[in-house]
C-alpha cells in the first residue's frame, strides 16, 4: 500500500477540489445549496476554486474573488445555517484525508476551519446589517 502524499501543485489543488465537489453535489445536507447557485454549469466555479486553495495552499497568488461577499449574497437568498458549515467542512476534512497526508493537507484542513469560522461571522453581521468587510 502507497502511503498518501502531501499536497504539493496545482494538480492535487484540482484533484481535491474536484473530488471534494462531487461529494458536496451530492450531499443530502448541502448539495441542494450548491446546485441551486450553481446549477449543472460548474465550469466557472471550479476555477475559482482552483484559484483560491492555489492562492492559500501554495502560495500561487491568482485569486481574484471575495469570498465573504460571495456567501452573504447566498445568504439573502437561501438562509445558511451552521449545520451547512459543518457539513462543508466535515466533507472537505474527510476528502483531504481521504486523498492526501502531509503538513500542507492539513493546513487545509486548518484553513478551511478558520475561512469558515470568518465567513459564517460575517454573514451573521451582514444579516444584522453590519459591515461584512
Amino acid at each position: 500500500m502507497n502511503p498518501k502524499k502531501d499536497i504539493q501543485n496545482e494538480e492535487d489543488i484540482k484533484f481535491l477540489i474536484d473530488t471534494f465537489y462531487q461529494k458536496v453535489r451530492k450531499d443530502d445536507v448541502i448539495g441542494h445549496i450548491f446546485n441551486e447557485v450553481i446549477g449543472d454549469d460548474w465550469s466557472k466555479h471550479l476555477p475559482i476554486m482552483y484559484s483560491f486553495w492555489e492562492t492559500v495552499l501554495l502560495g500561487k497568488v491568482s485569486y481574484k474573488g471575495n469570498a465573504i461577499r460571495k456567501h452573504v449574497d447566498i445568504d439573502r437568498k437561501m438562509p445558511l445555517e451552521q449545520a451547512h458549515y459543518q457539513r462543508w467542512l466535515l466533507l472537505w476534512d474527510q476528502t483531504t484525508d481521504q486523498h492526501f497526508s502531509g503538513t500542507i493537507a492539513e493546513q487545509a484542513k486548518k484553513k478551511a476551519a478558520t475561512m469558515m469560522q470568518l465567513i459564517e461571522m460575517k454573514v451573521v453581521a451582514a444579516r444584522d446589517g453590519k459591515s461584512i468587510l
